[in-house]
C-alpha cells in the first residue's frame, strides 16, 4: 500500500503537462480557429493567441499550486519562464503559414492530452522513476486497426478544417485528416496523431534522416518501415533531461526560441536549455561556445584573502598577546609598589603598637604611684600631659611628618584610657622588632618615654630608606613574612576507614584512623600496593565502585569533603599542565578562577609571585610548559608547576599524591620548603611519597605508614616513629635512612631481629593494639596462622568461598560492580552538596572570559595545526571539484553527496581535538570546583570559528572549480549549518569515547548516513534515512540548485525533487533541523561531560 503511494506521487510531476497543455491547447482552440481568414495578418494573429494565452494562464493556477507545490513556489514565474512566447512568437506563425491555418485543428485535446500523461504518469509507476517509454497505448486514432501517419513519431493529423472541438470534452476526438510533420516548435508523441508547443529553452526544428543510421536527426526515432512517402517530422517527446535530453538547447548554445539556436559568442557562456547568453566574469575565461565560465582564478584570490585576513588576526593577537604581557609586567610593578607601601605603614604600625605597649605599663605605673601619694609629692610627680606644648619636643625636629601627628593623638588616647587594650594585639609583629623593644621597667622617666618614642621614629625614616631600593623578589618575601592570610582552617579525622571494593569483597583500605591537623606537614609512606593513593582518594571522596565505612570528621562533623572543594588542593601524580601556556599563563589561569573574587589583582599578582618565587621558577615564568610534540621545560619544573597550581589558589587543605617523583634532592628540598611556607599559614598538607631522604624526612611533622593491604603500621610525629618502632624491637641501623628501613620491612625485603619476636604482617596489628583501637575479627584471628595465611587474609580480605567461585559468578560480581560504580559517580556528581568553604569565586560569566581567553591563546599556538586543517580541506575542494562535477542531469546531487562525505568527515576529526586531549585537565579543573558551563561555552565559542571559515575554505575551490547553477552564498550557509551539526556531534564522540574510537565513530558515521540518506525502495530505510542529517544537507543542496533550473527543466526539476521525496518549500526546514541537530548534540555532549568521567 505505501509503495502505491509512493508511486502515485511520483506520476504527479507529469500532472504539469495537463494544466500547462491543455491551457496552450484551450488557447490555441479559441484564438487559431481564426488565422486561417487573415493571411496577411499572420503575425498579429500569433501576437494575439500569445497575449490571450498569457492572460488564460490563471485558469489553473490554484491546481498547480496543489498538485505541483513541491516542486513550483512560484507559479507566475516558472509559466513564464517555460511558455511565455510574447518576446517571439515566429515560430507560431510559421506554423501557421505551413497549415494554412489549421493549427487549432492539430493541437491536442484537453482529453488527449490528459491521455498523454496518464500515459507518462503508468510508466513512470513501473520503472519506479521518470517515464522511459516515448510510446503510448492504444486508443481511438492509434490501435491495431488503424495507424495513420499521424501516430508516427514527430507527425500530427487533422480534425478537418471546418471541424472544432472543445478543449475541455473528456472525449479522444478522431484525428486522422490530412497528416502532416508536426511543425517546428511543437513536439508529436508517438501514439498521439496531435501536436503539442515545445517551452522556452528548447530546440524543436525538423528531424533530418541520417542516411548512414536511418534515424531520424536529432531525435533518433526511426521511419515506418514500407512507406518511402513517410518522411522524418518534428519532435516527438518533452521529458526530463536524462530521457529527451535532444530537445534541451544544447550546452555553448543559446536559444531565444524553440526553433532558433545561436552559438555562444567569445565572453559569453551558454549552458543547456538557455535562452541567451550569459556574460562572463572578467577574470574568467570564456571562449567561443563555452558551455560554462572558468573562475578558479576567482577561487584562488578568495582563498588568497581568506588566508590574508587570517594572517592579519594572527599576527594581530601576537600584538595583543604582547600587549597584554607587558599590562601584566606593569601589574607586577604596581603590586610591587603596593607591597612596598604596605610593609611600610604595617611596619610603622608595629613599631607604633611596641611603643604603645610600653607607654601603657609605664603610665599605668606611674598613676598608680601618684594615687597612693598625698597631694604636695603626687603634684611634683606628676608628668606632663601627654600631647600638651610641654611634653613635646620643639617643632622644628620632624615638622608637618604624620608620624609625628599619630604617635600623639594614640598618647592622648592612652592618657584618657589608659587600662585599654583596644587596636593592639600581643600576638601579632615581628619578632625582631619585639625584641628590639625597650624594657617596660626601663620606661620609668618623661624623657626616657619620648626619647624612646622619637628613636622608634628615626628608625621607621631608615626602614623606609631601605625599601626604597628593595627588589621586587624582597619585597614579596617581606610581604609574606608580615602577611599571615586568614584561612579557614580545616582538621580531617578519620576512624576505623575501611574501603572496599563492591561485588568483589576486596579491601583497599582497612581500620585506618588518625588525625590530619592544620599547620603541619604529614608524609604517606608504605611499600608498593599498600593503597597510599586510595587513602587520598578516600580523604577527597573521589572513590567510586566502592564502599566506605567507618567516620571521615572535618572539623569535627560529619560533612562532605565536597563542600569544601573550594578550599582544597589535590595535586595528582601525573603532571597535568596545559603545555601550550608558560608557567605564569598556568598559574594565573587557576588563581582567576579559584582566589576569591573580592580579591584585588595586585593581592593576586603578590600570591604569584610568592608561589613563583617560593617553587623556583623565576627564571622559566615566561617559558611554554611543553607537550610530547615540543620540548619545554624540564620534568622537575614541571613537576614544580603542577603544585604550583593549587598552591596559587590559597587552599587551606593541600593534597599532593607523589609530588617529588622524578625530582631530584636539591628540587625535592625546595619544594618541600615551599610546602613548610604554607603550613606556616595554617595550610594542612598532606602527601604520599617514596623513599624520601633523611633531610626530607625530618621536615615532615606527621607520618603515616601502611602496610599491604591499606592497613595502618604508624601514624603519629616523625620525632616519635623511631621510638615507637625500637620499642618493638626494630632498630636502624646505622648509615641507613629510617623511612626506606621500615618499607624494606613492610614489603618484606628486610626480615625484623629474631630477637624482636614480631614480623611484618603483625605491625597493623600491634599499632592497633598500642592505641586501643578496634581490631577487625579476621584480623585478630589470622595472627596465629601461618604467615602466607596471614598475609593472604590481611592483603585481600576475602573468606575462602571467594576461590570456589564459578566463572558465572565472577562475570555476574563484574557486571554488578561495573554498575554499582557507574551509579556512585552519577550520584556524587549530580549531586549537589552545600558550600562550607566560605570563599566565593568568580561565577560562570567571568570563568567563561577566562576559558575563552586561555582557549584563544592556545588555538593561536596552535595556527599550524589549524592551517594544516585548512590545507587538507582546500585539496578536498580542489579534488572534488575537479572530479566531481555538479552535472544538470541530477543537479549535481552527486558531487554534492561527496562533498557532504568529506565536508562532515574532516571537520568532524578537526572538532575531536577540542575535548579528546583536554579530558584530564577537564578532570582535574571540574574537581577542583571550576565552572563545567563555562569550560563547554568557551570550547564551543572557540570553534564557532572553525564553523565559519572551513567552509569558506572548503568552497574556494569546490565551487570555483564547478561554478554550480546555485549562488556561493546558499552553499556557504548549507556548509555552515553542516559543520555546526557535525561538530556537535564530534563533540559527543570525544567525550564519551576514547580518542581511538571517536576517530572511528567520526570516520564511519557519515559515510554509513549518507549511503542511508541515499537509498531509494526499502521503505524502512528511507524512513531512517528521514532522521540523518546528511539527507538534510544533500535536500539543502539539491534545493538550492534546483531552484535555478526553469523552463524546459521543470519537468526535469519536478521529477528530481519528487524521486528524492525532496520539495523546495523544506529550504528554511532542513537547515532548521541541521542547527537544531547540532544544539541537541552538544547538549548531549554537555550532559556527557557531567556524567561519564574517568572510572
Amino acid at each position: 500500500m505505501e509503495m502505491n503511494t509512493s508511486k502515485d506521487k511520483k506520476s504527479n510531476i507529469y500532472n504539469l503537462l495537463v494544466y500547462c497543455i491543455v491551457l496552450i491547447t484551450f488557447t490555441h482552440h479559441v484564438t487559431l480557429s481564426h488565422a486561417a481568414a487573415a493571411p496577411p495578418g499572420v503575425k498579429l494573429v500569433a501576437d494575439a493567441v500569445v497575449a490571450r494565452f498569457n492572460n488564460l494562464s490563471a485558469l489553473y493556477k490554484e491546481d498547480i499550486k496543489k498538485e505541483l507545490k513541491f516542486c513550483v513556489e512560484n507559479v507566475d514565474a516558472d509559466w513564464d519562464s517555460s511558455f511565455n512566447f510574447s518576446r517571439n512568437s515566429d515560430f507560431l506563425a510559421s506554423c501557421l503559414m505551413e497549415t494554412k491555418g489549421d493549427v487549432a485543428q492539430r493541437v491536442c485535446s484537453g482529453a488527449e492530452i490528459k491521455f498523454y500523461v496518464t500515459n507518462l504518469a503508468d510508466s513512470a509507476k513501473n520503472s519506479g522513476g521518470p517515464a522511459q517509454q516515448h510510446y503510448l497505448k492504444p486508443n481511438n486514432n492509434c490501435n491495431l486497426s488503424s495507424w495513420p501517419a499521424g501516430c508516427e513519431p514527430g507527425w500530427a493529423c487533422s480534425i478537418g478544417k471546418n471541424e472544432s472541438v472543445d478543449p475541455k470534452t473528456k472525449t479522444i476526438p478522431s484525428r486522422i485528416k490530412d497528416c502532416q510533420p508536426c511543425c517546428e516548435g511543437f513536439f508529436c508523441p508517438e501514439g498521439l496523431s496531435c501536436m503539442i508547443p515545445c517551452p522556452l529553452g528548447t530546440y524543436c526544428p525538423l528531424a533530418k534522416l541520417n542516411e548512414t543510421s536511418g534515424l531520424c536527426d536529432p531525435y533518433g526515432y526511426q521511419l515506418p518501415p514500407g512507406d518511402s512517402n513517410h518522411t522524418c517530422g518534428g519532435a516527438h517527446v518533452w521529458a526530463d533531461y536524462v530521457s529527451a535530453p535532444s530537445m534541451f538547447c544544447p550546452a555553448g548554445f543559446y536559444c531565444p526560441t524553440n526553433t532558433q539556436k545561436i552559438r555562444c559568442n567569445r565572453g559569453y557562456y551558454c549552458r543547456a536549455g538557455s535562452t541567451s547568453q550569459t556574460k562572463c566574469y572578467k577574470l574568467a575565461t570564456c571562449d567561443p561556445q563555452s558551455a560554462n565560465q572558468n573562475i578558479t582564478v576567482y577561487g584562488v584570490l578568495f582563498f588568497g584573502g581568506l588566508m590574508l585576513v587570517l594572517l592579519i588576526i594572527y599576527n594581530c593577537s601576537d600584538q595583543v598577546i604582547s600587549d597584554r604581557e607587558k599590562r601584566q609586567a606593569k601589574s607586577r610593578e604596581a603590586a610591587a609598589r603596593s607591597a612596598k607601601e604596605t610593609v611600610q605603614v604595617r611596619e610603622r604600625w608595629k613599631s607604633a603598637k611596641e611603643t604603645a605597649k610600653g607607654l601603657q605599663s609605664s603610665l599605668s605605673r606611674t598613676f598608680s604611684k601618684t594615687a597612693s601619694m598625698k597631694g604636695s609629692a603626687s603634684k611634683s610627680m606628676r608628668h606632663p600631659k601627654p600631647g600638651s606644648d610641654a611634653a613635646l619636643p620643639p617643632k622644628k625636629k620632624d615638622k608637618g611628618k604624620k608620624k609625628e601627628t599619630n604617635l600623639t593623638k594614640m598618647m592622648q588616647e592612652l592618657e584618657e584610657n589608659p587600662d585599654s587594650h583596644e587596636g593592639f594585639d600581643v600576638e601579632i609583629g615581628d619578632k625582631n622588632i619585639k625584641k628590639q623593644a625597650l624594657n617596660k621597667k626601663q620606661l620609668q622617666t618623661r624623657s626616657q618615654i619620648f626619647r624612646y618614642a622619637y628613636g622608634q621614629i628615626e628608625k621607621e625614616k631608615a626602614f623606609q630608606e631601605q625599601t626604597q631600593n628593595m627588589t621586587f623578589s624582597g619585597v614579596i618575601s617581606m610581604a609574606n613574612d608580615m602577611d599571615i592570610s586568614a584561612r579557614l582552617p580545616i582538621e580531617v579525622i578519620f576512624k576505623n576507614l575501611t574501603l572496599t571494593l563492591k561485588g568483589k569483597n576486596k579491601h583497599l583500605l582497612r581500620s585506618v584512623s588518625g588525625t590530619l591537623s592544620p599547620g603541619r606537614v604529614s608524609a604517606v609512606m608504605g611499600p608498593s600496593g599498600a593503597g597510599k593513593t586510595t587513602f587520598l582518594s578516600a580523604l577527597t571522596g573521589r572513590f567510586h565502585g566502592c564502599t566506605i565505612s567507618g567516620q571521615i570528621l572535618i572539623n569535627g562533623k560529619h560533612d562532605s569533603m565536597q563542600s569544601y572543594k573550594r578550599v582544597l588542593g589535590f595535586v595528582p601524580q601525573d603532571d597535568i599542565v596545559h603545555g601550550n601556556l608558560t608557567v605564569e599563563e598556568n598559574l594565573w589561569f587557576s588563581a582567576r578562577c579559584r582566589l576569591p573574587a573580592d580579591l584585588s589583582k595586585a593581592e593576586k599578582v603578590l600570591v604569584i609571585e610568592r608561589v613563583i618565587e617560593s617553587l623556583g621558577l623565576q627564571l622559566i615564568r615566561d617559558s611554554l610548559v611543553g607537550t610530547v610534540e615540543k620540548r619545554g621545560i624540564s620534568g622537575g619544573q614541571r613537576k614544580r608547576v603542577n603544585v604550583g597550581l593549587e598552591m596559587v589558589m590559597d587552599p587551606s587543605l593541600l593534597i599532593l599524591d607523589e609530588p617529588t617523583s622524578g625530582l631530584d634532592s636539591a628540587s625535592s628540598l625546595l619544594l618541600l620548603r615551599a610546602l613548610r611556607r604554607e603550613a606556616l599559614e595554617g595550610v594542612n598538607i598532606v602527601m604520599v611519597l617514596h623513599q624520601p631522604s633523611y633531610t626530607l624526612f625530618q621536615m615532615f611533622d606527621d607520618i603515616i605508614l601502611l602496610a599491604k593491604g591499606g592497613l595502618t603500621a604508624y601514624h603519629g610525629p616523625v620525632k616519635k616513629v623511631e621510638e615507637y618502632f625500637s620499642g618493638l624491637g626494630i632498630d636502624v641501623p646505622e648509615r641507613v635512612n629510617p623511612p626506606d628501613h621500615y618499607i624494606d620491612i613492610l614489603e618484606g625485603i628486610v626480615k625484623p631481629s629474631a630477637g624482636s619476636g614480631v614480623t611484618a604482617k603483625d605491625l597493623p596489628l600491634r599499632w592497633m593494639l598500642h592505641n586501643g583501637y578496634p581490631v577487625p575479627p579476621e584480623l585478630l584471628s589470622s595472627s596465629a596462622m601461618s604467615s602466607s595465611s596471614v598475609g593472604e587474609a590481611t592483603a585481600n580480605g576475602a573468606n575462602a568461598s571467594t576461590d570456589e567461585k564459578t566463572l558465572a559468578g565472577d562475570l555476574w560480581d563484574d557486571m554488578k560492580f561495573n554498575v554499582e560504580q557507574k551509579k556512585d559517580y552519577l550520584q556524587s556528581t549530580l549531586g549537589k552538596s552545600k558550600d562550607l568553604s566560605n570563599r566565593r569565586t568568580p561565577g560562570v560569566y567571568y570563568q567563561y572570559k577566562y576559558f575563552l581567553g586561555r582557549l584563544t591563546k592556545q588555538r593561536l599556538r596552535e595556527a599550524r595545526i589549524q592551517g594544516v586543517d585548512f590545507l587538507i580541506l582546500l585539496l578536498a575542494g580542489v579534488c572534488l571539484g575537479t572530479l566531481a562535477k555538479v552535472s544538470d542531469e541530477d543537479f549535481g546531487s552527486t558531487g554534492y553527496l561527496y562533498t557532504v562525505i568529506s565536508v562532515s568527515l574532516l571537520c568532524k576529526i578537526g572538532a575531536l581535538r577540542s575535548f579528546s586531549l583536554d579530558k584530564l585537565h577537564y578532570w582535574r579543573e571540574s574537581a577542583s570546583g571550576m565552572s563545567s558551563t563555562a569550560y563547554f561555552l568557551a570550547k564551543d565559542t572557540v570553534d564557532h570559528f572553525n564553523t565559519i571559515v572551513k567552509p569558506a575554505v572548503y568552497l574556494s575551490m569546490f565551487y570555483f572549480f564547478n561554478n554550480p547553477r546555485s549562488s556561493i552564498l546558499d552553499n556557504y550557509l548549507i556548509l555552515v549549518c553542516l559543520v555546526y551539526c557535525v561538530t556537535g556531534i564530534a563533540y559527543t564522540l570525544a567525550i564519551y569515547f576514547e580518542p581511538g574510537q571517536a576517530q572511528l565513530w567520526s570516520v564511519l558515521l557519515p559515510v554509513v548516513l549518507t549511503l542511508v540518506a541515499n537509498q531509494d525502495g526499502d521503505k524502512f530505510i528511507n524512513k531512517l534515512g528521514d532522521y540523518c542529517f546528511t539527507k538534510w544537507a544533500l535536500e539543502a543542496f539539491l534545493i538550492a540548485n534546483a531552484k535555478r533550473y526553469s523552463g524546459v527543466w521543470l519537468v526535469t526539476r519536478c521529477g528530481a525533487i519528487l524521486q528524492k521525496g525532496y520539495s523546495l518549500k523544506h529550504w528554511y526546514r532542513v537547515l532548521g533541523f541541521l542547527l537544531a541537530t547540532g544544539v541537541v548534540s552538544r547538549g548531549l555532549a554537555f550532559f556527557c561531560l557531567v556524567t561519564f568521567q574517568k572510572k
